[in-house]
């Protein structure tokens, strides 16, 4: 680890909070000039850092570049260790990264996150805009023997995932549109792209990436998304918290909740967040196009729909939108 982030570490560890020099240059068995060399390096790469006079520096509480520092410090889970996180300024894709990764040998939880995506990716091919400095683009590698059967089990975990975290850092209860969308406000907020890595010999999943993209504190969206998307904090709000410990959260319960697919305790969860069940819906899967109800969430995350002519289906796949003017009675 160097120097800066040795001594970003520190000041992470007491953010908002002045720390003396000569603590950082004796805890970390270095000279004053080297910390100071140390803060001047992190000041230049955007870092709030406020020099306090005979107290030391402090990292502004404003302060939110996204760092591995600044994860770790948040995370409760004890299940990856500092360099499974890989933090990028700028990548076309977390979700591409990942998977290169998975490939090549990346342990189990390993995380890549970016300040910015210029090739954001969602489901069916859909881009997902990612600006810099406002959003987080993260992905997380699962490896494990327990693929076998979960179907999109996956995809609503990390969907139950992300709203527990939102609930628990903010008190915010956001609500999932079948399979991967949460929403706020009737807006999107975040969306998640699961991708699957097969093992060609085998003929087995190997790996699973989960990409989240969620959008914390964008503003400006394109006219195609000015109406239908929504940030956490928006443009007129005081921020008083940072991507880090959000994403910190998201990370942990991700990890958590995907321990044991097969449990399936989180079904319940999902049910009760579904924007869906008890609405009418237009159904497209491929060239195929349908009307039905959504009436419930069967145990391997699959919605379960009643088409016109009165029969049950279970849709594992496809894309599904809100009929309006629909009432919410079964």
């Amino acid at each position: 680890m160097s120097t800066k982030n040795m001594i970003l570490k520190i000041l992470e560890e007491n953010r908002g909070k002045p720390v003396s020099g000569s603590k950082i240059a004796k805890k970390l068995n270095l000279s004053r000039g080297a910390v100071w060399k140390g803060i001047e390096a992190l000041r230049d790469k955007g870092y709030q850092i406020e020099a306090v006079t005979n107290r030391g520096y402090s990292l502004s509480e404003e302060s939110d570049l996204l760092s591995k520092e600044g994860i770790l410090v948040n995370l409760k889970s004890n299940k990856i260790k500092g360099d499974q996180i890989q933090v990028f300024k700028t990548l076309d894709s977390t979700n591409q990264l990942a998977k290169k990764m998975a490939i090549d040998g990346a342990s189990h939880g390993t995380v890549v996150i970016a300040d910015e995506q210029t090739k954001g990716r969602g489901r069916l091919g859909r881009s997902f805009y990612s600006p810099k400095g406002t959003g987080i683009y993260l992905s997380i590698i699962l490896k494990t023997d327990n693929f076998a059967d979960i179907g999109i089990l996956v995809t609503t975990a990390a969907s139950v995932a992300v709203c527990r975290a939102l609930s628990k850092i903010y008190g915010v209860e956001a609500g999932i549109k079948w399979v991967n969308d949460i929403y706020l406000n009737n807006r999107k907020l975040c969306g998640i792209l699961t991708e699957a890595i097969t093992n060609f010999e085998t003929r087995t999943i190997d790996s699973i990436v989960i990409g989240i993209g969620l959008n914390f504190k964008t503003k400006d969206f394109p006219q195609d998304l000015s109406q239908t998307a929504t940030s956490l904090f928006d443009s007129g709000e005081e921020i008083k918290d940072t991507r880090n410990r959000l994403a910190a959260a998201i990370i942990d319960e991700v990890l958590d909740l995907c321990e044991d697919l097969n449990s399936e305790k989180f079904i319940s969860e999902y049910k009760e967040r579904s924007m869906v069940i008890g609405r009418d819906i237009s159904v497209y899967r491929g060239n195929d196009q349908f009307e039905a109800r959504a009436i419930d969430i069967d145990k391997q995350g699959g919605l379960v729909v009643k088409k016109e002519d009165g029969s049950i289906e279970v849709l594992n796949s496809g894309e599904i939108t809100v009929r309006l003017g629909d009432s919410d009675e079964n």
